[in-house]
């Protein structure tokens, strides 16, 4: 009876540590650790991306040229100066990447920024990723 009330006694001082070192851990928006934080979008409104084709005699076919992000809020108090990342991902349901773009979005009035691919066929594209941080 002692050595269950010993093995128990210590497998509850071991989980309170445990316990407590899980609830130690800090996370925020801009670091990387175990747990779950909100992240604010710098703006609310949707994004509409577009791309442009081009024929091209060496895939054949058409390729996703230049790739439109429009409804941006490009002001210094919302997305101005922050990175964005642009990927292109298909075919179908793989989602794997087909090209990437990134930039930092200019502060100002704007709405709109351009992304130029190259060899990426219009056909395989099936969804683009945008990320914008900072």
């Amino acid at each position: 009876m002692k050595r269950a009330l010993t093995a128990a006694a210590i497998g509850l001082l071991v989980f309170s540590g445990v316990y407590g070192f899980a609830a130690s851990l800090s996370v925020t928006s801009d670091s990387l650790g175990a747990g779950s934080s909100a992240v604010a979008a710098c703006q609310a409104a949707a994004l509409n991306v577009t791309y442009t084709p081009s024929y091209q005699s060496t895939i054949p076919g058409y390729e996703a040229t230049t790739v439109t992000v429009n409804g941006l809020n490009e002001t210094a108090a919302y997305c101005g100066g922050k990175a964005i990342r642009v990927t292109l991902t298909g075919p179908g349901a793989s989602n794997a990447s087909l090209g990437e773009q990134t930039a930092t979005l200019p502060t100002g009035a704007g709405t709109t920024q351009a992304f130029t691919f190259g060899g990426v066929s219009a056909a395989s594209v099936t969804g683009a990723h945008v990320v914008i941080s900072g």
